[in-house]
């Protein structure tokens, strides 16, 4: 007799999880101009290693990913209309810009924002998540300004930025299906103590029969 809930040797089970209703891989590169943006305190441009200044860009730890609109609009896929989402999503980066220094580096942080629209099937209750899979950035100029007496030094910069991200419209959905559990894997056996190894000798070239005269 079959075990209530079995079905030939597997569990019926019911698990919670996200139903994906679309996905795109999408890049970007844009441009990020400072102006007149003061240098850290203690430092002025003569200071700088203006060659060597570098930076490094993420997402903010609050509101990384904002959805700003989704408006349905109908396409004609393959001969038939469908009604898909247009999507506008507003992201929120800091971009640290590296200033190296005879005394060590110094840090300026900006936080700047970038909006985008996307086409996805997004119906009112689905969840947008966006995933970079690669998020970096470099100094395309760089320009210190000295000031005078009055004014502080500041400097420009041209930064430019990539992402090559991963958008998904999901909702949480609850599925039955039928499954094995998952066991746990063998262990890797530790591999023995290797045996010494002699170097290769050059036979074509030495010892020959011939070298002794």
């Amino acid at each position: 007799m079959q075990e209530k809930g079995l079905i030939g040797g597997q569990e019926l089970l019911c698990i919670n999880t996200e139903k994906v209703y679309d996905w795109i891989i999408n890049e970007a590169t844009f441009d990020l101009n400072v102006i007149d943006e003061d240098l850290p305190d203690g430092i002025d441009c003569d200071d700088i290693e203006i060659d060597d200044v570098t930076c490094t860009v993420e997402p903010t730890e609050e509101d990384p990913i904002e959805i700003i609109n989704r408006e349905d609009r109908p396409f004609i896929i393959d001969g038939a209309e469908i009604i898909l989402q247009v999507v506008t999503i507003r992201k929120n980066f800091v971009v640290t810009i590296n200033l190296p220094t005879d005394n060590g580096d110094e840090e300026v942080e900006l936080e700047f924002s970038r909006s985008e629209q996307v086409v996805l099937c997004a119906p009112d209750g689905t969840e947008i998540e966006v995933t970079y899979t690669e998020l970096d950035c470099f100094v395309v100029s760089f320009e210190c300004d000295p000031g005078d007496t009055e004014l502080d030094d500041t400097f420009d910069a041209v930064i430019s930025v990539r992402l090559c991200q991963s958008i998904q419209s999901v909702y949480p959905v609850t599925l039955e299906l039928v499954a094995d559990f998952c066991e746990p894997r063998d262990q890797l056996p530790i591999q023995p103590c290797p045996v010494p190894i002699r170097p290769e000798q050059c036979p074509v070239i030495f010892p020959t029969a011939n070298n002794n005269g």
